[in-house]
């Protein structure tokens, strides 16, 4: 389970079949206090994997900067390049998504990137600003 940011939009590709694929980084970061008491961020990148419809939903509302939630599976490839270095490459294949970003207001201009009223939200869910940590109305069980 993963929360963070897209690195930029998806790019969303068919295979043979018709079957959508889309790929793109998302940014998670940890921030702590160090033992001078200093604010420490510390943002890792992840490469996230989408399929069939869950990556035409990621294409058509998410966008670079968006925050969403993913919930998956890492995959590890391997090969080697055209001078035989093994190389390898970790990847999440997401298998749920929840986009956090906040609704625009009616009262606000429509600019385009807005959800709409059936979207997949996260009503019950608020994240403390120091810590990034899901925080529900209810506590959370761990």
């Amino acid at each position: 389970m993963l929360i963070g940011n897209l690195g930029r939009d998806p790019d969303l590709q068919y295979l043979e079949g018709n079957i959508a694929v889309a790929k793109f980084p998302l940014a998670t970061t940890e921030t702590f206090k160090d033992k001078n008491g200093n604010l420490v961020s510390q943002t890792e990148w992840h490469t996230v994997v989408l399929w069939r419809g869950l990556a035409e939903l990621a294409q058509k509302y998410l966008h670079k900067g968006s925050l969403v939630f993913i919930e998956g599976r890492l995959r590890t490839r391997n090969w080697e390049d055209k001078d035989k270095n093994k190389r390898f490459s970790t990847e999440i294949v997401g298998d749920n998504l929840v986009m956090l970003d906040k609704r625009k207001d009616n009262n606000e201009p429509n600019t385009g990137t807005d959800h709409p009223e059936t979207s997949f939200t996260a009503p019950d869910v608020s994240f403390d600003a120091g810590t990034n940590a899901p925080a529900t109305k209810d506590d959370l069980p761990f």
